[in-house]
């Protein structure tokens, strides 16, 4: 979801340490964690309740459905071009045996 790399996140730690200090440092920290994992517990809860997940899953499955008509066809497209292309090659060999 976010792409952080190693220089903001040590960035980040610096100003948290400077800004909330040595000894309640690991208190904030284990607030963030808690804030964050009830965070995502209501993400899950109110996509399970909304039925988004359905929506989403359905969604997937439409889309793997689709590309895989798309590689069928491509495969149909492929084989009728090498029967026409082995039909033109007999159709030339006839003509030069006439």
């Amino acid at each position: 979801m976010f792409s952080i790399g190693f220089s903001e996140l040590l960035v980040v730690m610096l100003v948290a340490f400077v800004v909330v200090g040595p000894r309640d440092l690991p208190k904030v920290a284990r607030w963030i964690a808690r804030l964050i994992r009830k965070i995502r517990t209501l993400a899950s809860q109110f996509k399970a309740e909304s039925g988004l997940d359905e929506i989403e899953r359905e969604i997937n499955d439409t889309k793997r459905s689709i590309d895989s008509d798309i590689k069928s066809l491509t495969r149909e497209t492929d084989i009728t071009h090498d029967i026409n292309e082995g039909t033109k090659e007999i159709a030339n060999e006839l003509e030069s045996i006439r």
